[in-house]
């Protein structure tokens, strides 16, 4: 009951990349940058216990970031070919890979990682991979020309990886979508869609991770918009919630969004957001497990998460490991009121 879990990225060590920065390059290459991967994802999985995670993750050690280090290993991708683009509706600009033929998995993406944790730990294990509609907007395409038909080719390739790690021995296959939040009459016309088509066949926990995005200044400023209440996820929650997905990640702490819509999501596992990944203030556990009772008035127990409201990979690693022992320990004072009653 109240398993804790995060949404997917931590920062990466000083000795792997650069530190607090998304999109951080490498610092060290070939052979020694491959082993150096392996070793940083053990390392976040031992932190991850150490904080008191229930449900680990590899914390997406082996990526630059979640979108582009799957794309690593596609054919049809021409990732020397770069353009500069506005990304989640203009949001940010990015750098991005071009599509210049069909997308085709060359091989298994994250199986090093994925065993490599496997073996490394005996808790639940997730592992997120980002969804079909994301990557079809953090990428140029000359290719496909119908965002609809370039995102079905991601999704088969997802799906091959998806399947592969859940003959792993992953637990949670978590799909990653934060531009189910910006598109949202998208998400019903094909996002959905093509979501499940990413999911289809697996038996493990599947799940969708929606945000408001990482703690960058542009998200930053953009929440700052959206006025006193975000309703973004009042439109995808019911398209989400007659979907095959077990499980929705949401953004609820310091965030605008109001709570009660989490019950158009009857039925689901919710990971609510608990920690904020927007501010370098650790939460108290008394923060996390007011944020955790305001979401148990619209779900059962046994059907919530404790969770961040987003990746972590921008922070600085103290304080975002301290915000995880912060939820592991709130978790359990609410586990403890629960057990009273």
């Amino acid at each position: 009951m109240l398993e804790t879990t995060i949404a997917g990225s931590l920062p990466k060590p000083r000795w792997l990349a650069e530190p607090e920065r998304l999109w951080a390059p490498w610092i060290l290459e070939g052979a020694i940058l491959e082993q150096a991967k392996l070793d940083a994802t053990i390392l976040a999985i031992k932190l991850q216990e150490d904080a008191g995670i229930d449900i680990v993750s590899d914390g997406e050690q082996a990526r630059v970031h979640f979108v582009h280090g799957f794309l690593a290993n596609l054919e049809g991708i021409d990732f020397a070919k770069k353009t500069v683009m506005g990304i989640r509706a203009d949001r940010y600009k990015a750098e991005v890979p071009t599509v210049v033929g069909p997308v085709r998995r060359k091989g298994p993406v994250h199986a090093a990682e994925a065993l490599t944790a496997r073996a490394h730990t005996r808790r639940k294990l997730k592992f997120t991979l980002p969804g079909p509609m994301t990557i079809v907007d953090t990428i140029a395409d000359e290719h496909y020309g119908r965002r609809e038909d370039l995102a079905l080719a991601f999704a088969a390739a997802l799906n091959e990886e998806a399947r592969e790690l859940e003959a792993i021995g992953i637990d949670v296959v978590q799909f990653d979508e934060p531009a189910f939040n910006v598109y949202m009459p998208q998400v019903a016309e094909w996002g959905m869609a093509t979501l499940e088509q990413a999911a289809e066949g697996l038996t493990c926990k599947t799940a969708i991770h929606i945000c408001y995005g990482y703690g960058i200044r542009a998200n930053i400023d953009w929440k700052e918009t959206l006025g006193g209440e975000w309703r973004q996820y009042e439109e995808t929650f019911p398209v989400i919630a007659r979907s095959s997905i077990d499980q929705v990640s949401l953004e609820c702490r310091n965030s605008h969004v109001p709570i009660d819509l989490i019950r158009l999501l009857d039925g689901k596992d919710i990971l609510v957001g608990a920690i904020d990944v927007a501010s370098n203030d650790v939460e108290s556990p008394e923060d996390v497990a007011a944020t955790i009772r305001a979401a148990l008035r619209h779900v059962a127990p046994e059907k919530l998460f404790p969770c961040t409201n987003c990746g972590m990979a921008p922070m600085n690693r103290n304080v975002a490991y301290g915000k995880l022992a912060a939820l592991a320990r709130g978790a359990e004072l609410v586990r403890r009121e629960l057990r009273k009653t």
